[in-house]
């Protein structure tokens, strides 16, 4: 992927995230002012402003050079998700019952470990 000099970013990037700082901003303030100043207000109404502010917010973002490039490497990350081959139930149940198995036996071993030492350390202490 080549960056040209024109999608570096610059002030209109620049200008771009302050946008969105603002509108993040003034939905946190604009949400504790109706909240404070208008009980009235259905809670729902004033969460759905809240996303359309954030969803506002985030085109914005995405029309940045970082923004591109996250929403690239999202779409690139999807596509080798879907490439993945995912274990069957049985092997995946077989696996768990073998990091079980093996859990149970290292806390065994560690608890008759620990006994064996607290116990040394009394017989060299004499307590």
């Amino acid at each position: 992927m080549s960056v040209s000099s024109e999608d570096q970013g610059g002030s209109k990037d620049t200008l771009l995230w302050g946008l969105v700082f603002i509108i993040l901003i003034a939905a946190v303030a604009g949400n504790w002012w109706v909240g404070k100043h208008f009980n009235d207000v259905n809670v729902a109404l004033r969460a759905l402003g809240v996303l359309v502010a954030i969803a506002a917010a985030g085109v914005l973002a995405l029309r940045t050079v970082k923004g591109k490039a996250t929403l690239a490497f999202a779409r690139e990350s999807r596509l080798e998700v879907r490439k993945v081959v995912w274990p069957t139930r049985q092997e995946a149940i077989q696996t768990t019952l073998i990091v079980l198995a093996v859990t149970a036996v290292m806390g065994l071993l560690l608890f008759v470990l620990d006994g064996a030492l607290v116990w040394l350390v009394n017989l060299i202490t004499g307590v």
